[in-house]
């Protein structure tokens, strides 16, 4: 089971970083692939070779309704020879992501809300009889994910003076902060919690690596999934200027940070700064409304 990485490095200018005196580097792991993208293939790598070796051919799996982890899900099954089944979150619903999907052949139950919450209590529900199936918690989250986005820091071909990675569950942060080993690599990495309240992820990530870590959990925007007008403004901004694209979930809250962290001295003079890109662009298709972009 072999996806080829393509995953390169490059470095990004603005006025800002010159007047700061930093060097910003991005990890283009959108570049992956088109579906599967960026954090996603790292989280799914070993949980697919671990159902193969189980013999386990039917995916069952989580998300929201714009979740990328569920179409990325849906687009291995498809390409590995799995089934594949979806829990989305809420009422019935379509949208391009959930189309798509539907288009690799996964199978999409909703669900309400409340009975959303007990994952392994609807999981066996609906598949205790199917032996098959293989549970795969929300987000790729657990273990196998934060083993395959470890891999992560040994593909840099030098060490940086900060890393910065966004989170939602906080795998792929667990997974680079366990591979700072403070000898080869001594970076220090950056946490962006894009969920209000999201200082949890620090717990999260405690469960699988004592390594140290920076979280800064007071660049959410007001939640999952909500944004604010500076946010916006500046995702446009710096897709217009980058050629990078970027979306108001994830990356863009991380990138954000980033600037606001640099524009506040928070580095000094000669540091550079590698930023994760996690992919996981196409749920901005679910957000476009939220962009005045005929100003």
């Amino acid at each position: 089971m072999d996806l080829q990485l393509h995953s390169p490095i490059e470095q990004i200018f603005d006025p800002l970083f010159t007047e700061k005196k930093v060097e910003i580097f991005v990890k283009r792991d959108d570049m992956i692939h088109p579906f599967i993208s960026g954090n996603k293939w790292r989280k799914l790598k070993y949980i697919l070779s671990n159902a193969e070796s189980l013999n386990k051919k039917h995916l069952i799996t989580f998300g929201g309704a714009f979740s990328n982890h569920l179409l990325a899900t849906a687009c291995a099954a498809a390409r590995f020879g799995f089934k594949s089944t979806g829990f989305v979150r809420g009422e019935k619903v379509q949208n391009d992501i959930l189309m798509l999907c539907q288009l690799f052949g996964m199978k999409l139950l909703f669900t309400d809300r409340l009975s959303y919450r007990e994952k392994h209590s609807l999981y066996t529900a609906h598949f205790q009889d199917d032996t098959d199936a293989i549970f795969i918690d929300e987000g790729g989250a657990g273990e196998l994910g934060v083993m395959g986005c470890a891999e992560l820091v040994h593909e840099l071909p030098e060490n940086y003076d900060h890393i910065f990675c966004a989170a939602g569950t906080g795998t792929t942060a667990a997974g680079i902060i366990r591979s700072i080993d403070g000898q080869t690599v001594t970076s220090h990495v950056h946490i962006i919690p894009v969920l209000k309240g999201g200082s949890f992820i620090g717990t999260e990530i405690k469960k699988y690596t004592n390594n140290k870590f920076i979280l800064h959990p007071g660049y959410h925007c007001g939640g999952y999934a909500k944004t604010t007008p500076e946010l916006l403004t500046f995702i446009q901004n710096f897709c217009k200027l980058t050629g990078i694209l970027i979306e108001p979930v994830y990356t863009g809250k991380m990138f954000f940070a980033l600037y606001d962290l640099i524009q506040k001295d928070q580095f000094l003079a000669g540091s550079k700064i590698l930023a994760i890109h996690t992919g996981g662009l196409l749920g901005i298709l679910g957000m476009s409304s939220k962009f005045n972009l005929n100003s």
